[in-house]
């Protein structure tokens, strides 16, 4: 899922993967070896990427976010 913010906002956008009995860590590197940020790619700026999972047996959630800055576009 993407998350675009308004462009008059500062706001970051947000790159989210969930998962089911899997990991965070697991969605975090799915992100990035399948390379979702090319999906923002009229996007420039700072970027959460974020994994989530729900562990079905303890039903719990696991949540790690990490920030990525987009590269400026050149003409």
């Amino acid at each position: 899922m993407v998350y675009l913010p308004r462009k008059d906002s500062d706001k970051p956008a947000l790159l989210i993967e969930l998962k089911w009995d899997k990991s965070a860590e697991t969605a975090i590197r799915q992100i990035k070896e399948r390379n979702y940020v090319k999906a923002l790619k009229n996007y420039t700026g700072e970027v959460f990427l974020v994994g989530i999972n729900y562990d079905k047996k303890s039903k719990h959630h696991q949540c790690i976010i990490e920030r990525y800055i987009l590269p400026e576009k050149r003409c």
